[in-house]
């Protein structure tokens, strides 16, 4: 029985190829997690840092007291804040007292938990809950 010269695959060699794939995959899918969720941190102690500038010049021209300093009145664009265009990935709040305050960043993203958070205080100590991986 003669066989004809046929061209294409053999399963095992599909089968092969899949598996490949399927371990090259496995490997790259939790890295680039890993880089997503390391981003969102970044932008939130980005726009902290940011907040914590203008509070303390806000502050500066009100006899070094925060309690007139809310994010609505601050001298930056941040998103999620005052007339700034919304977030996709935070959203941000203050509690200011008379010589203190704590600016939080709420992770509101796809893929985040709701107690996905980061604090800045007066003195630039940056906190959180460590689901970011960075503190």
């Amino acid at each position: 029985m003669k066989y004809k010269n046929k061209q294409g695959f053999t399963l095992l060699e599909v089968i092969i190829v899949i598996i490949i794939v399927a371990v090259l995959a496995s490997l790259a899918i939790p890295r680039f997690q890993r880089t997503t969720v390391f981003a969102r941190s970044q932008e939130a102690i980005r726009q902290l840092s940011t907040i914590r500038e203008s509070m303390e010049r806000c502050a500066m021209f009100n006899n070094n007291l925060y309690t007139s300093c809310t994010l609505a009145t601050l001298d930056v664009e941040t998103p999620g804040i005052g007339g700034a265009t919304a977030s996709p990935n935070f959203t941000y709040g203050s509690v200011p007292a008379p010589a203190a305050y704590t600016v939080t960043a709420t992770c509101v993203a796809t893929g985040c938990a709701p107690a996905d958070w980061i604090t800045i205080n007066e003195a630039g100590i940056l906190a959180g809950n460590n689901v970011f991986g960075l503190l």
